[in-house]
């Protein structure tokens, strides 16, 4: 069942990403080899201007191995994994990054020091994460919010989140995204919370005018099938035709997307949003190709 397919960034982010470059992007404990092969593959990109912070004998021993000249990047020093985080918390607020990278570091690590205020890094709206979602090259994007970084969000978190993911969305070039809220069913029951809560989403999202169509509550097969949702008679501008998944948990975002991943080979961008910094947080154990999309979708946050 587990996907043999080759992961790849596909062109469509990339393709968007190229419009800005030579972002300066602080990596974060960087020295090990996925980490840097990612960004080298993102500077050869001509996306990221890289600072490295971390230990210099294993950020130059990895550069060794790669065969790739870092002598014109600079490197921070500093053993001690945890400290890594607060470096480059710090260049950020001093405006010194505009990317902040993750690298061999445990993501609450990371985050903690990019949430404290001293460091005024936090927007207008909550911090919240994305995955954008593609198998192949040229595959259409499905996104994924929030998979990462709020657990359980209430509807006010869940606001902050679907205003986050159209910014987003129009960013790669969705004008206005469709917008499915999940839950387990098309219907509002008391006994299933996220359903009643995708109710009043889609209620405020009218009331304030956003720039998108959001609907819901919505099971998944009526998100992304058009067939699902007509045998079931389920008719609006989201149902089947779904750009963007508002997730009702972590468990279910994190778990859609290690699916598409395992089971489809799909390239999963990830990138929290909503702060004064775009923040890559992928997983330890993700491919090159993951990480460098992140970074892309990362470059495609900036403002």
């Amino acid at each position: 069942m587990l996907s043999n397919k080759e992961i790849v960034c596909p062109d469509n982010l990339l393709n968007v990403a190229h419009k800005k470059r030579g972002i300066k992007a602080g990596i974060v404990n960087a020295g090990k080899p996925l980490p840097m092969l990612s960004v080298q593959d993102a500077v050869n990109e001509n996306l990221i201007e890289p600072i490295f912070i971390g230990d210099e004998k294993e950020i130059l021993k990895c550069a060794e191995d790669l065969k790739w000249d870092i002598s014109d990047f600079e490197i921070i020093h500093e053993p001690v994994e945890n400290n890594t985080a607060a470096i480059a918390a710090k260049l950020a607020s001093e405006k010194k990054i505009r990317i902040i990278v993750k690298g061999h570091i445990h993501t609450d690590v990371l985050m903690k020091e990019v949430l404290k205020r001293e460091y005024d890094l936090l927007g207008k709206t909550r911090l919240s994460h994305i995955w954008h979602m593609t198998i192949g090259k040229e595959d259409k994007p499905l996104i994924i919010t929030d998979g990462a970084l709020n657990v359980l969000p209430n509807v006010k978190t869940k606001m902050h989140i679907l205003k986050n993911v159209i910014n987003f969305s129009n960013r790669i070039g969705i004008e206005r995204p469709k917008v499915a809220i999940l839950s387990a069913t098309e219907e509002v029951l008391d006994s299933v919370p996220s359903s009643k809560d995708a109710e009043e989403l889609t209620k405020l999202a009218k009331q304030e005018n956003l720039s998108a169509d959001v609907f819901g509550p919505l099971a998944f097969d009526n998100c992304i099938s058009k067939k699902s949702a007509a045998i079931k008679g389920i008719k609006n501008e989201v149902a089947g035709m779904a750009d963007v998944l508002l997730v009702p948990s972590v468990e279910t975002g994190n778990g859609l997307v290690k699916m598409l991943i395992y089971f489809s080979g799909a390239c999963a961008a990830g990138v929290v949003v909503g702060g004064k910094v775009p923040v890559v947080i992928t997983s330890r154990s993700d491919e090159a190709q993951a990480r460098l999309a992140s970074i892309a979708a990362a470059v495609v946050a900036l403002d």
